[in-house]
Parts: C-alpha cells; structure tokens; sequence
C-alpha cells in the first residue's frame, strides 16, 4: 500500500473514532464530573435622600459583621425635614384642642353683654306693657296701644333667647366634623414626621448581614444622590455555587439534595444543598456536536454551601453527579 493511502486510511479511522465519541459522549454525561463556579448576589446599599458622603467606614474588600457602620451621608437635609415635619405636628395638635374650646372669654364678654342688653329691653317692655294694660281697661288708651305694648314685649323676648342661645354656642367647642378633620390631620403630621425620622436614621447605613464588601462606589466628601448605591456587600448568605446538569441526569437533581463540589485550595468534603433548578433548559455552546439535539441541553442549578466554606465568588468549581435520589 502507498504511503498517501496508508495516511488517509489512518485519519479517516481517527475520525471515525472522534465522531464516535462525539456521539456517546452526551449519553454517559451523567457520570462526569460537573464545571460551575460560585455566585455571590450582592446587595446596594443607598440613602433616601441625596447629601455629602461624611463618612466612608469599609474599603473593597473589607470583611464586615452584621450591624457594622458603612457608610453616613450629610444628615442636615433629613434633620431639617425632621424638625418641619414635627413643628407640623405641634400646629395640627394646637388647632384641634382649640376646635374642641368654647371662644375665648373676650369674644363671650361680648356675648354677655349681648344678652344683658336684650334682657333689659325686655324688662322695659315688660314694665311699659304693665302701665298700659290699666289704662286700656279703664279707657284712657286706645286698645292699639296695648297691642303695640304686647308685641313689643314679645320682640324683646324673643331677642333675649337670641342672645342666650348665642352665648351658649360660643361656650361650646367646634363642630363634630371640624374635630374629626382636626384629629386626621394631627395622625396625618404624626405619619409624616415618622417618615422624616426613618428617613434620617436611613442617612446612616449599616450592614444588614455579614459579608464581603465587592466595592465601593463614591468616596468621602462626594456627593450621593438619593437611593443610588454607595457600595455593593455580599452576604455570606448569598453566595451559593452554579452549575449545569445535563439534560438525562436533570431529573437527579430535586430542590433539598445535597450535592459534594470541590475547588482548588479549598477544603475537602465541601457539600451543598440545592435550593433551585432552573424549569427551562439551554444549550450547550455549538462546538459540542451530538446525535440528538437533547443531548445538548443543560439546566441550571443553584445550591446553598453546607456549613462555613468561605468561597470566593466567580471561583470556579467541580461538582460531583448524583445518582437518581432513594425511593
């Protein structure tokens, strides 16, 4: 045999060799090892009002605890806030103790005076209507005269009860539905001025967890606007590896197993827990070629670490396959 046809007989058996892999590769997926790599979700700590960043407690990469100072922007516009919203408050209150009081004993002075001079025209008209009545009955006085003696009286009677029944108005408070208004606003202010206060308090930014402090975004003596983050923490909470399963061995991985991983320098016997499978598979980059299109398909899985491991996140990881779980 010529060399040339010796050499073409042993790359086209190589490739048959490599397409055959190729194809049965995918089928026994579920006994190789898994690539993935750790995931931290960070969190963005902000302000709700914009201000001068005072003091910057952490740099990148700090390690912090649980309810340790961050970071504390310029509280002078929450203060200001504060102090308005509670002077609101005092006002709102002032005006309804005042609905609920009578008027002021100057504005019933007058009120008194009002009934006391209609008590004394009644009690002329009384006396006039008194004189009268004789002397209509004896015939000196036409008995219009008394007529017009009677209604006179009768005026100032009715003017008399005028006065007393505005007298007794202005002792009372406001009306039923001028204190309940009075009431709302001062719950209104109240609510308002709480607002103002976690407002400032939220000026000062402490860690909600432990974590890792992935980096630090404005530095002391910058100006911060409202509700942008200053910084990103990573709880420790919510680092957790990735990985992908293939699609004959997803069935394997169920919300609540325990997987083993390892990655360099890490410890030996890291395990982790599975808190999620991603319900939509995706596909394998092109280069991998298979006999069926399923074979390329993979899901995502996220799994909890088991205990105190201390990964790094983006660091890559090796994830053990897990059989079908135990009846």
């Amino acid at each position: 045999m010529k060399p040339q046809a010796i050499l073409v007989a042993a790359l086209l058996a190589g490739a048959a060799g490599l397409a055959a892999f190729l194809v049965l590769a995918p089928h026994n997926a579920s006994s190789a090892t898994l690539s993935g790599y750790v995931e931290g979700e960070p969190l963005y700590p902000a302000t709700p009002l914009p201000g001068r960043l005072v003091e910057i407690a952490v740099k990148r990469g700090d390690t912090v605890k649980a309810g340790q100072l961050l970071f504390t922007v310029d509280p002078t516009q929450g203060e200001a806030r504060l102090s308005q919203a509670l002077a609101d408050v005092a006002a709102a209150k002032a005006l309804a103790a005042d609905a609920r009081k009578g008027q002021r004993p100057a504005e019933l002075g007058v009120f008194q005076a009002d009934v006391a001079a209609a008590q004394a025209q009644l009690t002329e008209a009384q006396k006039a209507l008194d004189r009268a009545r004789p002397l209509v009955e004896a015939g000196a006085f036409p008995k219009a005269q008394l007529d017009s003696a009677i209604a006179t009286r009768d005026t100032a009677t009715g003017q008399l009860n005028a006065a007393q029944k505005r007298l007794q108005a202005a002792r009372l408070g406001g009306r039923s539905d001028q204190i309940t208004a009075a009431d709302e606003r001062i719950r209104q202010t109240e609510a308002a001025a709480e607002a103002a206060r976690a407002q400032l308090a939220d000026q000062s930014q402490a860690a909600p967890a432990a974590g890792r402090i992935e980096d630090v975004f404005f530095q002391q003596g910058e100006w911060t606007p409202a509700s942008q983050p200053v910084l990103s923490l990573i709880p420790e909470d919510r680092v957790r590896i990735r990985f992908f399963a293939p699609e004959p061995s997803v069935a394997n991985y169920t919300v609540g197993r325990e997987v083993a991983f390892a990655c360099d320098a890490c410890a030996t016997g890291l395990k982790a827990r599975i808190t999620y499978v991603s319900p939509r598979p995706e596909f394998t980059p092109p280069v991998i070629y298979s006999r069926e299109s399923r074979d390329r398909m993979v899901f995502l899985v996220e799994a909890s670490p088991v205990g105190d491991t201390k990964l790094i996140p983006g660091q890559p990881i090796d994830v053990m396959p897990l059989g079908p779980a135990a009846e």
